[in-house]
């Protein structure tokens, strides 16, 4: 299979599994608390109080919906996201740029599973067994994953972008 093949099939694998958490799984459970958003969704983390009016808010529904169906696909898209992105680099850039720029795909998910696993931790002990210590992680994951997964996309974007400008540059010189 050929590295373009690859990346095809990885990006539409990831971008499948992202609409799904966006558009079914993130509003059930968003809809259930009240509108208040999940905490995946708050990419500067989130305070013990907000945790805590958040898991008031969330019901039965959006807490099954959360343990569930999301957990499941937020489980997929960290690593299919990231092998995108590592394929994309290396169709985009030297091997050894793609190397380095790979290991923050690669963090990116790291931080994402780590979140998934103390959301979870928040959504099974429950808003009265929470303490700060445990939300303090949960958030810290929030936050490392929105910034190394807004640098891996940015990186991407400004491959593309440059490839873009390569290709025009040649058709017009």
């Amino acid at each position: 299979m050929s590295l373009r093949l690859a990346f095809w099939l990885a990006f539409a694998a990831a971008t499948v599994v992202y609409l799904a958490m966006v558009l079914w799984a993130l509003p059930i459970i968003s809809g259930d608390a009240g509108g208040l958003m999940p905490f995946d969704l708050r990419p500067f983390g989130y305070t013990t109080d907000e945790a805590r009016m958040f898991l008031s808010a969330l019901g039965d529904t959006g807490r099954a919906q959360y343990l569930g169906p999301q957990h499941k696909l937020d489980t997929l898209y960290p690593g299919l996201l990231a092998l995108s992105l590592i394929l994309a680099y290396f169709l985009l850039f030297p091997p050894r740029w793609a190397i380095g720029f790979a290991s923050i795909a690669a963090l990116g998910a790291i931080f994402d599973w780590n979140e998934n696993s103390a959301v979870a931790d928040l959504l099974r002990l429950g808003v009265d067994r929470i303490d700060e210590e445990v939300v303090s992680i949960a958030a810290l994951f929030t936050m490392l994953k929105s910034v190394t997964v807004t640098v891996a996309l940015s990186i991407f974007l400004a491959g593309v972008m440059f490839a873009v400008w390569q290709r025009w540059r040649r058709q017009t010189g």
